[in-house]
């Protein structure tokens, strides 16, 4: 099942991030990473694991990654 982001989340990651913009799209990958149960599964090293999929996932960690812009 993919992840579609409805207002509420859209809503959270534009509040996240207007303080940090990294945090907020390592919110959504991890979202986009999440089973149904809403765990996510990751190796024995969970942060260079994330350091390389955030590099995978996004071209810039600090860009909006909705249209438009926050508010």
């Amino acid at each position: 099942m993919t992840f579609k982001p409805n207002r509420h989340f859209k809503r959270d990651y534009k509040r996240i991030f207007k303080r940090n913009p990294e945090a907020a799209n390592l919110f959504l990958l991890l979202c986009e990473l999440a089973d149904e149960q809403g765990r996510v599964h990751l190796g024995p090293d969970a942060e260079a694991e994330l350091v390389v999929l955030m590099q995978a996932r996004f071209e810039n960690p600090a860009a909006f990654q909705f249209s438009g812009r926050p508010k």
